[in-house]
């Protein structure tokens, strides 16, 4: 019988790219990261200029419709985005039900998937349609986040208030306080910076879901299944526990060289696309440093910039995007299991103006595969094994 392995003829004009980097697998004019220059471009508009300047709503405008809103076309998208910010209450139930101690993002995942089954709108795949259901499910990612985080610490759900900005009533909605201006400028900033990064795994997924003309809340859930994993949106979390465990300052030096020695990880440090500093860093760092003062308890921001100078200087990466959100969140009284959840919130818009990209010149995606197994071999029956 043939036995072998596949021969080196079959497989010599095959070679798999693993994690398929490198790989072009769609056109799209949503973002552009130039990793080699730290780069961010949200349909042509450098992060830089939309972290000083814009608000998550106009960003969520410009993100879904490709230009910058004037200040009607804000006026009513705002409109609608308030509109679309409280639950069903069988959604707010479901939370309810769930066991106390389920992690934040199968609660998120699930209670999406939730929302696909009370959306008027599900199975209807017209691109006016998929529309509307991308600026309601954008609107009610923040109440399930916040409802989320109120559950699990055993209280009552806070509702939405239709006078606060997207930022703020997230943040009102999680703490049960309206919130200073600098951390609804902090929550504001976190949600520009999050809401879109190119063909990452979890929007890679949304297209994938998408492509197969699946609905717009399957995409979502599957985008939020990817996001779920330690290697793409929980490192924020693991940044605050690495802070948790140092403690303080005077430690930093020799947790890192000891974390080093062991062969362990820097989390927060380094980036799959970008060879120099996130360029979204440098915004958070900011915002920590001015919510250390107003809290009066610097103790994070110092120890995330000592860490930060003495881990650049040890193995030469630079910090991400997460680093200084873990200590920005823990000054705005986010804790750390739900970091992922705001990540989520944000990215929404991206994930959401992918799968419009994605059906408006849709191609099922199948990858082939190289196969590298046993070449055809005969079956042996039972009693010859």
């Amino acid at each position: 019988m043939t036995a072998d392995l596949a021969t080196e003829k079959d497989t010599a004009d095959k070679v798999a790219a693993k994690g398929l980097k490198g790989v072009v697998a769609a056109d799209t004019t949503i973002c552009d990261v130039d990793g080699a220059v730290g780069k961010l471009i949200y349909r042509g508009y450098n992060i830089h200029d939309l972290a000083k300047h814009s608000t998550f709503e106009e960003t969520a405008y410009l993100l879904f419709q490709g230009e910058l809103p004037t200040p009607q076309q804000l006026k009513e998208f705002n409109e609608i985005l308030v509109e679309h910010r409280e639950l069903e209450p069988p959604i707010l139930d479901f939370l309810k039900s769930l066991p106390r101690d389920t992690p934040s993002m199968t609660a998120l995942r699930s209670a999406v998937s939730m929302c696909g089954v009370y959306d008027p709108l599900a199975e209807v795949q017209t691109p006016e349609a998929n529309y509307a259901k991308s600026i309601r499910l954008t609107a009610e990612m923040t109440t399930i986040v916040a409802a989320i985080r109120r559950v699990a610490d055993g209280k009552e759900p806070i509702a939405p208030r239709k006078d606060l900005s997207h930022a703020a009533n997230f943040m009102y909605m999680l703490n049960g306080e309206v919130p200073s201006a600098d951390a609804e400028k902090a929550m504001d900033l976190i949600l520009i910076l999050h809401a879109e990064h190119s063909l990452n795994a979890s929007t890679f997924a949304a297209r994938v879901i998408a492509a197969t003309l699946s609905d717009l809340h399957s995409a979502i859930t599957g985008a939020i299944g990817a996001l779920k994993g330690p290697l793409h949106g929980g490192a924020n979390t693991e940044v605050l526990k690495t802070l948790m465990e140092v403690g303080s300052v005077a430690n930093v030096k020799s947790w890192i060289e000891n974390t080093r020695a062991k062969k362990g990880k820097f989390m927060g440090f380094g980036h799959a696309v970008y060879q120099v500093e996130d360029p979204r860093a440098v915004h958070l760092k900011e915002l920590s440093r001015r919510l250390s003062l107003e809290t009066g308890d610097p103790k994070w921001y110092d120890m995330s910039v000592e860490m930060e100078k003495v881990v650049i200087a040890t193995i030469k990466k630079n910090c991400n995007v997460d680093f200084y959100s873990a200590s920005l969140q823990h000054y705005m009284h986010i804790p750390g299991e739900l970091f992922t959840c705001v990540f989520a919130a944000s990215r929404i818009v991206g994930w959401c103006a992918h799968v419009l990209e994605q059906l408006a010149d849709n191609k099922i995606i199948r990858p082939s595969s190289n196969y590298i197994g046993h070449g055809e071999r005969d079956y042996a029956p039972m009693k010859q094994r």
